[in-house]
């Protein structure tokens, strides 16, 4: 999802997920499918237009295109956000001109919240129950993807270690949140 860090200090890292509570109350009622067009983040000053994502050809989620890195990306086959189920959101991390849209996703914690404007004039509002930093090679698919009965978000960039080797990080940030708010 990204090129190596451009800039002068590394990105932000989530604490470890054991110092982290997740909180299974608080979540309201899904709503119908729409389309996200905006998503913001306050605590990490984060506000970009959405595009739709599909798979790649080997299964995995594709990323917003590289020359367009303050674009977050939303997988279209899937959840929308605020619907009932497991949404997915993706950006990068950086870029070969310094930090894009999701450089400072480590940094967020339980209890901040991530707004999705949709195209049906509502705001989906979601809290954040986890954050973590997961390995490349130990990616929990189920637990990132799998369905919910509850409206749930993921936002997802890469995390951890850069590798001039394979000229990709090494595992990824991943928020884990529950729809509680509608505007």
């Amino acid at each position: 999802m990204a090129e190596g860090v451009r800039a002068q200090e590394q990105p932000p890292r989530p604490p470890s997920t054991a110092a982290q509570a997740d909180r299974a109350g608080g979540t309201i009622a899904a709503l119908p499918a729409s389309r996200p067009v905006r998503i913001r983040i306050p605590a990490i000053q984060v506000e970009a237009p959405t595009i739709g994502l599909g798979l790649l050809p080997d299964g995995t989620l594709d990323v917003p295109p590289g020359d367009l890195p303050q674009l977050a990306g939303w997988f279209q086959d899937g959840t929308t956000p605020g619907a009932a189920g497991t949404a997915v959101t993706a950006g990068h991390l950086d870029s070969a001109t310094g930090p894009a849209v999701f450089y400072n996703l480590g940094a967020l914690r339980t209890g901040n919240t991530v707004e999705v404007d949709r195209e049906d004039g509502s705001t989906a509002v979601f809290t954040v129950d986890r954050v973590e930093l997961v390995p490349g090679d130990a990616f929990p698919d189920t637990r990132v993807y799998g369905q919910s009965d509850r409206p749930e978000l993921r936002v997802i960039t890469c995390g951890g270690a850069y590798s001039r080797t394979t000229g990709s990080y090494q595992g990824n940030t991943v928020v884990y949140a529950r729809l509680t708010g509608v505007r």
